[in-house]
């Protein structure tokens, strides 16, 4: 059921990202990794589907009356726009959370592979995994370049607070000291052997060809996890 919500906070994460967090009156109850939804009805009522609806994934861990939210613009998107031209103590409405995209098992090792966004649903299931998990970590992110590298000061910190984590960015549209070209390139020549789980969020085409790659590489199926609709878009 949809519900009311205040913004709290707002915080400009990247040129084009803005931090939200938005507070209800009750605690959010979810698994890392899954998306609410932000409603709001269009200025223009002519226009087909007034009410919008679109998915943004919570990038903190549940159990309090908060939610953090990433939010890039697009100059020709819709919801973005709208939630970047929001205030401070301006009321949204939010849906339930939902989503396929959370923890299988604590007890393996586990890969995150992401680009742009598609970090977000990544960085809550991280800190949920350094809270409980017992295996190693390695965090893969992909961005265009360093000004747009979304979390950098989180997963650095966490990687020097946790012997576990391994954080590797790569960038595809500048060069710099780290690593160049599309990240999901650079999985085995990173990571001590293949048995582990991966998950993988981003544009359908990179998780298409990210899928591609660890299925070349040998890894099974079932040991890898995204949202499960992007196969669909790609074809298309």
């Amino acid at each position: 059921m949809p519900f009311d919500a205040t913004i709290t906070s707002i915080h400009q994460m990247t040129p084009r990202v803005k931090q939200f967090v938005i507070e209800a009156d009750e605690a959010f109850e979810f698994e890392p990794g899954q998306h609410t939804t932000v409603r709001f009805e269009r200025d223009d009522p002519e226009e087909e589907d007034e009410q919008v609806v679109r998915p943004y994934t919570a990038t903190n861990t549940p159990g309090n009356e908060r939610l953090t939210l990433a939010i890039k613009r697009y100059d020709d998107g819709t919801a973005s726009v709208y939630m970047h031209e929001r205030e401070v103590d301006d009321i949204v409405t939010l849906g339930d959370l939902g989503g396929n995209l959370t923890l299988r098992n604590t007890n393996e090792d586990a890969v995150f592979v992401s680009t742009g966004t598609g970090i977000t649903p990544m960085i809550a299931m991280l800190k949920q995994y350094l809270e409980v998990g017992t295996g190693d970590v390695d965090f893969f992110y992909g961005e265009k370049n360093q000004e747009n590298i979304m979390y950098r000061e989180t997963l650095d910190q966490l990687a020097a607070e946790h012997d576990e984590l391994s954080v590797v960015y790569s960038l595809s549209d500048e060069d710099w000291s780290g690593l160049t070209g599309h990240v999901q390139d650079h999985l085995d020549d990173h990571l001590d052997g293949l048995d582990r789980d991966f998950y993988v969020c981003g544009v359908p085409g990179m998780v298409v060809e990210t899928k591609e790659r660890l299925d070349d590489l040998g890894v099974d199926d079932d040991r890898v996890f995204s949202e499960g609709w992007e196969d669909g878009e790609v074809e298309d």
